[in-house]
């Protein structure tokens, strides 16, 4: 793995960070540790007696840290607990509960584990089920928060504060930021990142291709290298810009490698911990035209940050009946994404993929997902050797096998997300221009 070159902020002496304690997250921005000395310096405050000693979060009590226990990060910042029942405290604070409930408290519940209340779960499910669309809840996505209700019920006594996604809301439709995802594996979500992400360089549209599997297989169907990877951006909190790589006019990459499956760590103890991809891209995504996600097959802490990130999913489909049976868990993994982690992500097109007219199972394939999506069932990509034979050059399905029948299916995909995006923009300067002259007439009157 690539390492960083970096001044320690107590030695300044420079280093390469090897390892995950040398580098902290603090008050907006991050702090570098050469050595493990550094660290436990810096814990104390500098030199001398007196600063060798750190004040307990918890009860206030003066002490000196020896114990990896006794500092630990929530929300971000730095904090020191002088025996494991402040430590305790500490983190049952971060969760919600409040100091009334913890005084009162005969048993304390383990350290890792959150205490809400237990009418926190339900009232989400009384606010869903009232909305438009009713949605099934099944229980949360590994995030230990309990779901935040949005009707008029009365909070409940451990209920956190409200989470406001900065991912932009879906726009009628209109995929900007597309996770390409399916549990399923085999189904061709790479070949189909890359190739819509290509497609859509070529049309002149500023692209990232954003790779979150571990796998690596973006960069090699590509033909591109990097030192840095998403891993560098997410753990160690590298910019987006020094992480990616221009790998087509208009197209950039923020690639992945067998690093990134470290980085599920990394994300496990963070507080918001199915939000921090969102963190980390949401500025620098801000300056594409698409964003395109690459996700794993499986349901995984990255998947669940890719989907937070996104406005739209792109199921790829393959022509057969296990991936048609693996297409039910993706809509329930959407749904529990929109009603558990409150982020309007939808899924905006179903691609069958490897379809082949000769074959009965992809035809009755292709008509099932049709008889459920209706218009959100793209044309299929018909199977075709091309399409294998592609990343083995290093190039994309419009570059080595221009003009065939892959190519071309692919290509409707572009076209149909340009289309519905365009679509909505004259929509609105319609509904804008039909308001207007009303406006005028009153004024003129």
């Amino acid at each position: 793995m690539a390492t960083i070159q970096e001044t320690c902020s107590v030695c300044s002496g420079a280093f390469d960070i090897q390892f995950r304690y040398q580098m902290e997250e603090r008050d907006g921005g991050f702090s570098f540790y050469c050595s493990q000395k550094c660290l436990e310096k810096s814990h104390r405050g500098g030199a001398g007696a007196e600063s060798d000693l750190a004040t307990c979060d918890a009860c206030a009590k003066r002490f000196s840290p020896e114990l990896v226990s006794q500092v630990l990060y929530v929300g971000g910042r730095r904090h020191y607990a002088c025996s494991l029942g402040c430590r305790s405290q500490l983190i049952r604070e971060a969760n919600g509960v409040r100091l009334g409930d913890i005084a009162a408290a005969d048993i304390s519940p383990p350290a890792n584990e959150a205490t809400p209340a237990p009418t926190s779960v339900t009232s989400p499910a009384v606010a869903v089920a009232s909305g438009p669309a009713a949605l099934p809840l099944r229980p949360a996505l590994g995030r230990r928060e309990p779901a935040v209700a949005v009707s008029t019920t009365p909070p409940a006594t451990g209920k956190r504060e409200r989470i406001t996604p900065t991912a932009p809301k879906a726009s009628e439709g209109v995929p900007r930021y597309l996770a390409v995802f399916n549990h399923k594996g085999g189904t061709g979500k790479t070949t189909t990142s890359v190739s819509v992400a290509a497609g859509l360089a070529a049309k002149g549209k500023r692209v990232l291709l954003v790779d979150t599997d571990a796998q690596g297989n973006v960069s090699v169907s590509l033909g591109a290298t990097a030192e840095r990877s998403l891993y560098h951006v997410l753990v160690m909190g590298l910019r987006v810009a020094d992480a990616t790589k221009t790998v087509r006019p208009n197209l950039d990459l923020l690639p992945s490698n067998e690093t990134l499956a470290a980085a599920e760590l990394y994300l496990a103890g963070r507080q918001n911990r199915d939000r921090v991809l969102q963190e980390r891209l949401a500025s620098a995504a801000a300056g594409y035209d698409y964003v395109v996600l690459d996700c794993s097959p499986s349901l995984s802490l990255m998947n669940q940050n890719a989907l937070v990130f996104a406005d739209s999913v792109l199921v790829p489909v393959a022509c057969d009946y296990l991936s048609l049976v693996g297409v039910r868990q993706v809509i329930k993994t959407v749904k529990n994404v929109n009603a558990l982690l409150h982020h309007p992500v939808q899924i905006w097109g179903v691609l069958p993929t490897f379809y082949d007219a000769r074959a009965k199972i992809c035809r009755e394939a292709v008509t099932t997902l049709k008889s459920h999506f209706g218009e959100r069932c793209l044309p299929p990509i018909r199977a075709a050797m091309k399409v294998k034979e592609a990343p083995a050059q290093g190039q994309t399905i419009f570059e080595y096998a221009a003009g065939t029948h892959a190519a071309d299916d692919y290509q409707v995909v572009v076209d149909t997300i340009l289309a519905s995006r365009e679509a909505t923009a004259g929509g609105k300067a319609t509904a804008a221009a039909s308001q207007s002259p009303p406006a005028e007439a009153a004024a003129t009157a």
